[in-house]
């Protein structure tokens, strides 16, 4: 026996060996004849094609492995077993979005899964509305930096995604579990799912970058803005997004590393923003304490006055916002970290975790009130809109 696997294992290495020498043959013949004849249209092509051929090997690997070994062929399919088993001890274990959708357990919930519905549909409709409306005075006020405005405007984007397609789909799962409709209900909370860990990442890395962009503010003086550019800020921005997809998208391999990835994603987050605003304090009261100390005199001084309270009312605008996140995500968090890992989900902690769903989907409805709340200028481009609209109308 011992000899017959052995025999494998050689014959397995043996085929990733023959099929390397295959794969970089070409590209050596091709080398060869460029140093003999000098490079040329055909030899180049050659060259670039044979390159390519010499990258296929390391697709081809995995094939190998899986053809050959037979322990390996098999790894994915125990893995996907596993992982569809979770919360009871047995051969009959589901996975979550399998739990949240039976009749056996949400059989004794669609009065509180109805009254739930209500309020994301109302939800729905205040966050698409005023976040239309921030976007809308955004565009307006040119008082707020480029590169700062880009950063609300992102955030007001992905609290518009959060009205148009998170809520509707948490009041679709609501309504096809109370329908029964399983198959529905199943896509339906993987989409939602997917979706809210998205755009509730955006938020959390979005709110951070306006903590860092504020602590920059003030750190860099006059070269604010030629260090803080909107180019730089759109990449930012754009690697918000990548980094929120790729770590929702985790949740289709496997629940624990999207677990990790959220949490030390958020702790990073809530870590950089503490930081980033006990920075500003102390040097807003370092520079009270000096400007107590050294009376200046001059336009200058009530030119300076004013922009530090310019900046002030702004610092105090974004750590509303990040405050209101911390808030409404806590106990969703809470819920989520006292879930058992081990045995049934209590019903109780299901209708826990739906209603704390709720309050961070309040979030994104309650931010459009809290910009026109502290910021002057938006609130007025928000009345000037809405007093258009009306005589439109």
């Amino acid at each position: 026996m011992n000899i017959a696997r052995y025999r494998k294992a050689v014959y397995s290495a043996l085929w990733v060996q023959a099929a390397l020498v295959v794969c970089y043959l070409p590209l050596i013949i091709a080398i060869a004849f460029i140093h003999q004849r000098g490079m040329h249209l055909s030899s180049y092509l050659a060259w670039q094609l044979t390159i390519t051929l010499v990258y296929l090997n390391s697709s081809l690997n995995p094939f190998i492995y899986c053809w050959k070994i037979r322990e390996v062929k098999l790894a994915p399919h125990r893995r996907k077993v596993m992982e569809m088993k979770n919360f009871t001890g047995g051969e009959n274990q589901q996975t979550i979005a399998e739990l949240y959708c039976s009749v056996e357990f949400t059989g004794e919930v669609h009065g509180e899964l109805v009254f739930l519905s209500v309020i994301n549909t109302f939800l729905s409709i205040t966050a698409f509305l005023g976040n239309t409306l921030i976007l809308v005075a955004l565009r307006k006020d040119t008082s707020i930096h480029p590169s700062s405005r880009l950063l609300y405007r992102n955030l007001a984007i992905t609290d518009l995604c959060v009205g148009i397609i998170v809520e509707p789909l948490t009041v679709a799962y609501s309504i096809s579990v109370v329908n029964r409709r399983w198959d529905i209900c199943y896509y339906t909370y993987l989409t939602e799912h997917f979706s809210s860990v998205t755009l509730c990442s955006v938020s959390l890395i979005t709110l951070t970058a306006i903590s860092v962009d504020r602590l920059l503010a003030l750190l860099l003086g006059l070269r604010y803005r030629q260090v803080v550019t909107l180019k730089r800020t759109r990449l930012i921005a754009i690697g918000g997004w990548i980094v929120s997809i790729g770590s929702a998208s985790t949740s289709f391999l496997n629940r624990l590393i999207e677990s990790l990835f959220i949490y030390i994603g958020a702790a990073f987050c809530l870590l950089t923003t503490i930081c980033a605003y006990t920075k500003i304090f102390m040097s807003l009261r370092h520079n009270q304490i000096h400007g107590q100390n050294h009376v200046v005199q001059g336009q200058s001084s009530q030119v300076n006055t004013l922009n530090i309270a310019r900046y002030r009312k702004a610092v105090y605008s974004a750590l509303w916002m990040q405050v209101t996140l911390v808030i409404c995500y806590l106990p969703y968090v809470l819920a989520v970290a006292l879930t058992p890992q081990r045995g049934r989900m209590p019903l109780s902690t299901y209708l826990a975790r739906q209603f704390t769903a709720t309050l961070v989907f309040l979030n994104s409805s309650l931010n459009p009130l809290l910009y026109c709340w502290k910021n002057r200028e938006v609130r007025q481009a928000v009345k000037e809109t809405l007093q258009l609209h009306c005589c439109i109308n």
